[in-house]
Protein backbone atom coordinates (compact mmCIF):
# COMPACT_ATOMS: atom_id res chain seq x y z
CA UNK A 1 0.00 0.00 0.00
CA UNK A 2 1.42 3.32 -1.06
CA UNK A 3 0.97 6.48 1.00
CA UNK A 4 -2.09 8.46 -0.03
CA UNK A 5 -4.14 5.37 -1.08
CA UNK A 6 -7.32 4.32 0.80
CA UNK A 7 -7.67 0.81 2.13
CA UNK A 8 -8.52 -1.89 -0.34
CA UNK A 9 -12.19 -1.81 -1.54
CA UNK A 10 -12.86 1.72 -0.24
CA UNK A 11 -13.23 4.87 -2.41
CA UNK A 12 -11.26 8.03 -1.90
CA UNK A 13 -12.94 10.46 0.45
CA UNK A 14 -14.24 13.73 -1.04
CA UNK A 15 -11.53 16.37 -1.48
CA UNK A 16 -8.65 13.89 -1.09
CA UNK A 17 -5.88 13.99 -3.65
CA UNK A 18 -3.58 10.91 -3.67
CA UNK A 19 0.16 11.63 -3.03
CA UNK A 20 2.67 10.09 -5.34
CA UNK A 21 5.80 8.36 -3.84
CA UNK A 22 9.09 10.13 -4.81
CA UNK A 23 11.57 8.19 -6.96
CA UNK A 24 14.49 6.52 -5.12
CA UNK A 25 17.74 8.43 -4.95
CA UNK A 26 21.11 7.19 -6.22
CA UNK A 27 22.25 6.39 -2.67
CA UNK A 28 19.15 4.31 -2.05
CA UNK A 29 19.65 2.46 -5.32
CA UNK A 30 23.27 1.70 -4.39
CA UNK A 31 22.22 0.43 -0.99
CA UNK A 32 19.59 -1.84 -2.55
CA UNK A 33 22.18 -3.20 -4.99
CA UNK A 34 24.66 -3.94 -2.20
CA UNK A 35 21.94 -5.55 -0.10
CA UNK A 36 21.02 -7.85 -2.95
CA UNK A 37 24.61 -9.16 -3.27
CA UNK A 38 25.63 -12.25 -1.24
CA UNK A 39 27.83 -11.69 1.83
CA UNK A 40 31.57 -12.25 1.18
CA UNK A 41 32.10 -13.79 4.66
CA UNK A 42 29.92 -16.06 6.72
CA UNK A 43 28.46 -14.45 9.76
CA UNK A 44 30.71 -16.31 12.22
CA UNK A 45 33.86 -15.45 10.19
CA UNK A 46 33.14 -11.82 9.62
CA UNK A 47 36.22 -9.71 10.59
CA UNK A 48 35.75 -7.91 13.86
CA UNK A 49 37.08 -4.39 14.15
CA UNK A 50 38.29 -4.06 17.73
CA UNK A 51 39.14 -0.66 19.13
CA UNK A 52 42.85 0.02 19.62
CA UNK A 53 42.64 0.09 23.39
CA UNK A 54 44.40 -2.01 26.00
CA UNK A 55 42.91 -2.45 29.40
CA UNK A 56 45.37 -3.13 32.20
CA UNK A 57 44.10 -4.28 35.56
CA UNK A 58 46.27 -3.51 38.56
CA UNK A 59 45.52 -4.45 42.13
CA UNK A 60 44.56 -1.56 44.34
CA UNK A 61 47.06 -0.32 46.93
CA UNK A 62 47.12 -2.51 49.97
CA UNK A 63 45.76 -5.60 48.23
CA UNK A 64 49.03 -7.52 48.59
CA UNK A 65 50.40 -8.29 52.04
CA UNK A 66 53.51 -6.39 52.99
CA UNK A 67 56.86 -8.14 53.04
CA UNK A 68 57.93 -8.98 56.50
CA UNK A 69 61.26 -7.42 57.40
CA UNK A 70 63.25 -9.47 59.83
CA UNK A 71 65.09 -7.47 62.47
CA UNK A 72 68.90 -7.58 62.33
CA UNK A 73 70.44 -10.19 64.56
CA UNK A 74 72.92 -9.09 67.16
CA UNK A 75 76.60 -9.78 66.59
CA UNK A 76 77.62 -12.89 68.49
CA UNK A 77 81.29 -12.95 67.56
CA UNK A 78 83.23 -14.75 64.83
CA UNK A 79 81.91 -18.12 63.61
CA UNK A 80 83.15 -21.23 65.34
CA UNK A 81 83.17 -24.77 63.99
CA UNK A 82 83.56 -28.07 65.83
CA UNK A 83 85.99 -29.27 63.15
CA UNK A 84 88.08 -27.36 60.58
CA UNK A 85 85.83 -26.53 57.61
CA UNK A 86 86.54 -28.17 54.29
CA UNK A 87 85.75 -25.06 52.22
CA UNK A 88 87.81 -21.97 51.61
CA UNK A 89 90.42 -20.56 49.30
CA UNK A 90 93.74 -22.40 48.82
CA UNK A 91 96.70 -21.09 50.76
CA UNK A 92 98.46 -19.90 47.59
CA UNK A 93 99.55 -16.48 46.43
CA UNK A 94 99.19 -17.27 42.74
CA UNK A 95 98.87 -20.33 40.57
CA UNK A 96 98.30 -21.06 36.94
CA UNK A 97 94.67 -21.45 35.81
CA UNK A 98 93.62 -25.07 35.54
CA UNK A 99 92.21 -26.45 32.33
CA UNK A 100 88.98 -28.41 31.98
CA UNK A 101 89.33 -31.49 29.73
CA UNK A 102 87.10 -31.46 26.68
CA UNK A 103 86.69 -27.68 26.58
CA UNK A 104 88.53 -24.84 24.87
CA UNK A 105 90.61 -24.26 28.00
CA UNK A 106 92.15 -27.71 27.55
CA UNK A 107 94.06 -26.55 24.45
CA UNK A 108 97.51 -25.13 25.03
CA UNK A 109 98.09 -21.74 23.44
CA UNK A 110 101.47 -20.69 22.07
CA UNK A 111 101.85 -18.19 24.92
CA UNK A 112 101.53 -21.09 27.40
CA UNK A 113 104.21 -23.14 25.63
CA UNK A 114 106.78 -20.36 25.48
CA UNK A 115 107.95 -20.48 29.15
CA UNK A 116 108.13 -24.28 29.21
CA UNK A 117 110.11 -24.42 25.98
CA UNK A 118 112.23 -21.47 27.09
CA UNK A 119 113.38 -23.20 30.28
CA UNK A 120 114.18 -26.41 28.39
CA UNK A 121 116.08 -24.57 25.66
CA UNK A 122 118.14 -22.56 28.14
CA UNK A 123 119.10 -25.68 30.12
CA UNK A 124 120.06 -27.61 26.98
CA UNK A 125 122.05 -24.68 25.56
CA UNK A 126 124.10 -24.23 28.71
CA UNK A 127 124.75 -27.98 28.81
CA UNK A 128 125.88 -27.91 25.20
CA UNK A 129 128.15 -24.94 25.96
CA UNK A 130 129.90 -26.98 28.65
CA UNK A 131 130.29 -29.90 26.24
CA UNK A 132 131.65 -27.61 23.50
CA UNK A 133 134.19 -26.13 25.93
CA UNK A 134 135.26 -29.67 26.84
CA UNK A 135 135.72 -30.54 23.16
CA UNK A 136 137.68 -27.31 22.63
CA UNK A 137 139.94 -28.19 25.59
CA UNK A 138 140.58 -31.64 24.10
CA UNK A 139 141.56 -30.08 20.75
CA UNK A 140 143.85 -27.56 22.45
CA UNK A 141 145.54 -30.37 24.40
CA UNK A 142 146.11 -32.26 21.14
CA UNK A 143 147.66 -29.13 19.58
CA UNK A 144 149.96 -28.78 22.58
CA UNK A 145 151.00 -32.42 22.20
CA UNK A 146 151.69 -31.83 18.50
CA UNK A 147 153.89 -28.86 19.38
CA UNK A 148 155.78 -30.93 21.97
CA UNK A 149 156.20 -33.87 19.55
CA UNK A 150 158.33 -31.75 17.23
CA UNK A 151 161.18 -31.67 19.77
CA UNK A 152 160.72 -34.75 21.95
CA UNK A 153 159.02 -38.12 21.97
CA UNK A 154 155.58 -38.40 23.53
CA UNK A 155 154.21 -41.06 25.83
CA UNK A 156 152.12 -43.62 24.02
CA UNK A 157 149.47 -43.76 26.76
CA UNK A 158 149.12 -39.95 26.83
CA UNK A 159 148.69 -39.82 23.06
CA UNK A 160 146.13 -42.66 23.12
CA UNK A 161 144.17 -40.99 25.91
CA UNK A 162 144.26 -37.66 24.07
CA UNK A 163 143.03 -39.29 20.86
CA UNK A 164 140.17 -41.02 22.69
CA UNK A 165 139.28 -37.84 24.54
CA UNK A 166 139.22 -35.81 21.32
CA UNK A 167 137.18 -38.43 19.49
CA UNK A 168 134.58 -38.83 22.26
CA UNK A 169 134.20 -35.11 22.94
CA UNK A 170 134.04 -34.29 19.22
CA UNK A 171 131.41 -36.94 18.49
CA UNK A 172 129.28 -35.97 21.48
CA UNK A 173 129.47 -32.29 20.60
CA UNK A 174 128.60 -32.94 16.96
CA UNK A 175 125.70 -35.29 17.69
CA UNK A 176 124.23 -33.40 20.64
CA UNK A 177 124.40 -30.12 18.72
CA UNK A 178 121.21 -31.23 16.95
CA UNK A 179 119.23 -31.18 20.20
CA UNK A 180 119.74 -27.48 21.11
CA UNK A 181 119.38 -26.52 17.45
CA UNK A 182 116.03 -28.30 17.14
CA UNK A 183 114.71 -26.97 20.46
CA UNK A 184 115.82 -23.42 19.62
CA UNK A 185 114.07 -23.61 16.25
CA UNK A 186 110.91 -24.95 17.90
CA UNK A 187 110.99 -22.16 20.49
CA UNK A 188 111.48 -19.61 17.70
CA UNK A 189 108.37 -20.76 15.83
CA UNK A 190 106.22 -20.86 18.97
CA UNK A 191 107.47 -17.45 20.13
CA UNK A 192 106.66 -15.91 16.73
CA UNK A 193 103.10 -17.21 16.92
CA UNK A 194 102.69 -16.09 20.54
CA UNK A 195 103.93 -12.58 19.72
CA UNK A 196 101.55 -12.45 16.74
CA UNK A 197 98.61 -13.52 18.94
CA UNK A 198 99.39 -10.83 21.50
CA UNK A 199 99.69 -8.07 18.89
CA UNK A 200 96.70 -9.26 16.84
CA UNK A 201 98.69 -9.27 13.58
CA UNK A 202 99.94 -12.13 11.42
CA UNK A 203 103.65 -13.07 11.58
CA UNK A 204 105.78 -10.91 9.27
CA UNK A 205 106.93 -13.87 7.14
CA UNK A 206 105.73 -17.46 6.56
CA UNK A 207 107.26 -20.46 8.27
CA UNK A 208 109.14 -21.72 5.21
CA UNK A 209 111.08 -18.46 4.96
CA UNK A 210 112.04 -18.78 8.63
CA UNK A 211 113.28 -22.33 8.04
CA UNK A 212 115.30 -21.21 5.02
CA UNK A 213 116.74 -18.28 6.95
CA UNK A 214 117.92 -20.54 9.78
CA UNK A 215 118.75 -23.94 8.25
CA UNK A 216 120.12 -23.29 4.74
CA UNK A 217 123.91 -22.88 5.17
CA UNK A 218 124.61 -19.83 2.99
CA UNK A 219 121.25 -18.07 3.12
CA UNK A 220 121.12 -18.20 6.91
CA UNK A 221 124.09 -15.85 7.32
CA UNK A 222 122.14 -12.61 6.52
CA UNK A 223 118.59 -13.89 7.07
CA UNK A 224 119.12 -14.99 10.67
CA UNK A 225 119.47 -11.36 11.74
CA UNK A 226 116.19 -10.47 10.00
CA UNK A 227 114.28 -13.35 11.62
CA UNK A 228 115.50 -12.64 15.16
CA UNK A 229 115.17 -8.87 14.67
CA UNK A 230 111.55 -9.24 13.57
CA UNK A 231 110.85 -11.42 16.59
CA UNK A 232 112.34 -8.82 18.92
CA UNK A 233 110.31 -6.11 17.17
CA UNK A 234 107.09 -8.07 17.77
CA UNK A 235 107.98 -9.02 21.34
CA UNK A 236 108.59 -5.39 22.30
CA UNK A 237 105.13 -4.47 20.96
CA UNK A 238 106.34 -1.99 18.38
CA UNK A 239 104.27 -0.89 15.40
CA UNK A 240 104.12 -3.24 12.43
CA UNK A 241 104.69 -0.34 10.01
CA UNK A 242 107.97 0.66 11.68
CA UNK A 243 111.25 -0.83 10.47
CA UNK A 244 112.77 -3.38 12.89
CA UNK A 245 115.95 -2.13 14.58
CA UNK A 246 117.86 -4.97 16.28
CA UNK A 247 119.26 -4.24 19.71
CA UNK A 248 122.91 -4.57 20.69
CA UNK A 249 122.28 -8.00 22.20
CA UNK A 250 120.81 -9.29 18.95
CA UNK A 251 123.71 -7.81 16.94
CA UNK A 252 126.25 -9.50 19.23
CA UNK A 253 124.39 -12.78 18.82
CA UNK A 254 124.44 -12.37 15.05
CA UNK A 255 128.20 -11.74 15.14
CA UNK A 256 128.70 -15.00 17.05
CA UNK A 257 126.38 -16.70 14.53
CA UNK A 258 128.49 -15.50 11.58
CA UNK A 259 131.77 -16.40 13.28
CA UNK A 260 130.61 -19.91 14.11
CA UNK A 261 129.42 -20.68 10.58
CA UNK A 262 132.54 -19.18 8.98
CA UNK A 263 134.88 -21.15 11.26
CA UNK A 264 132.87 -24.32 10.63
CA UNK A 265 133.17 -23.93 6.87
CA UNK A 266 136.88 -23.10 7.03
CA UNK A 267 137.67 -26.02 9.35
CA UNK A 268 135.81 -28.47 7.07
CA UNK A 269 137.58 -27.18 3.97
CA UNK A 270 140.99 -27.17 5.70
CA UNK A 271 140.80 -30.89 6.42
CA UNK A 272 141.17 -31.70 2.69
CA UNK A 273 144.85 -30.68 2.83
CA UNK A 274 147.39 -33.47 3.30
CA UNK A 275 150.52 -31.77 4.66
CA UNK A 276 151.50 -31.93 8.31
CA UNK A 277 151.14 -28.21 8.98
CA UNK A 278 147.63 -28.17 7.55
CA UNK A 279 146.68 -31.05 9.85
CA UNK A 280 147.99 -29.13 12.83
CA UNK A 281 146.17 -26.00 11.73
CA UNK A 282 142.93 -27.98 11.37
CA UNK A 283 143.21 -29.00 15.03
CA UNK A 284 143.47 -25.34 16.02
CA UNK A 285 140.56 -24.42 13.73
CA UNK A 286 138.35 -27.13 15.29
CA UNK A 287 139.20 -25.79 18.74
CA UNK A 288 138.23 -22.26 17.69
CA UNK A 289 135.01 -23.62 16.16
CA UNK A 290 134.12 -25.34 19.43
CA UNK A 291 134.80 -22.14 21.37
CA UNK A 292 132.62 -20.13 19.00
CA UNK A 293 129.87 -22.76 19.29
CA UNK A 294 129.99 -22.47 23.10
CA UNK A 295 129.80 -18.67 22.89
CA UNK A 296 126.90 -18.90 20.43
CA UNK A 297 125.04 -21.29 22.75
CA UNK A 298 125.44 -18.95 25.74
CA UNK A 299 124.32 -15.89 23.75
CA UNK A 300 121.34 -17.81 22.35
CA UNK A 301 120.32 -18.81 25.87
CA UNK A 302 120.47 -15.17 26.98
CA UNK A 303 118.35 -14.07 24.00
CA UNK A 304 115.79 -16.80 24.73
CA UNK A 305 115.62 -15.77 28.39
CA UNK A 306 115.07 -12.11 27.50
CA UNK A 307 112.40 -12.74 24.88
CA UNK A 308 110.59 -15.23 27.13
CA UNK A 309 110.53 -12.73 30.00
CA UNK A 310 109.07 -10.09 27.68
CA UNK A 311 106.39 -12.41 26.32
CA UNK A 312 105.24 -14.15 29.51
CA UNK A 313 104.55 -12.54 32.92
CA UNK A 314 106.94 -13.33 35.73
CA UNK A 315 106.56 -16.62 37.50
CA UNK A 316 105.54 -16.93 41.15
CA UNK A 317 108.96 -18.38 42.01
CA UNK A 318 110.66 -15.27 40.63
CA UNK A 319 108.31 -12.94 42.49
CA UNK A 320 109.34 -14.46 45.82
CA UNK A 321 112.82 -13.03 45.47
CA UNK A 322 111.45 -9.46 45.43
CA UNK A 323 109.93 -8.84 48.87
CA UNK A 324 109.72 -5.73 51.01
CA UNK A 325 111.87 -6.47 54.03
CA UNK A 326 112.37 -2.99 55.47
CA UNK A 327 111.09 0.53 54.82
CA UNK A 328 113.40 3.46 55.51
CA UNK A 329 112.67 7.18 55.33
CA UNK A 330 108.88 6.84 55.32
CA UNK A 331 106.82 8.98 57.75
CA UNK A 332 105.28 7.26 60.70
CA UNK A 333 101.54 6.51 60.36
CA UNK A 334 99.12 8.46 62.51
CA UNK A 335 97.86 6.26 65.34
CA UNK A 336 94.50 6.72 67.03
CA UNK A 337 94.96 7.93 70.60
CA UNK A 338 91.99 6.13 72.07
CA UNK A 339 89.23 3.90 70.87
CA UNK A 340 85.64 5.16 71.31
CA UNK A 341 83.39 2.99 73.43
CA UNK A 342 80.83 2.33 70.69
CA UNK A 343 83.31 1.82 67.83
CA UNK A 344 83.15 -1.51 66.02
CA UNK A 345 86.20 -3.65 66.13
Amino acid sequence: MHPGQPPAGQPYPPGYWPRQAPPPTAQQLQGRTLAAQPEPYPFHRRPVHRPKLRWVATPPPGAWPRRRVSPPEPYLGPPSYPVPPRWGFPNLVWRRPTSVPGTASDELRPIDRVPVLGRSVVAVLFGFAVLALTAAGAEIWRYVLLAQGRESALSRSVVAFSDGFVLAAGLLASILALLPAGLSLWWLLVARQAAADLSGDAPPRPVWQVLVGVLVPVANLPLALSVVGELEHAVLGRSRDARPKPSRQVLVWWGAWLLNWILLGVSIGWRFRDDVQSMADSVLLVALTDLSAAALAVLTALVVQRFTALLVPSDALDVREMRVLKVQGAPEPELRASRPAGAAR
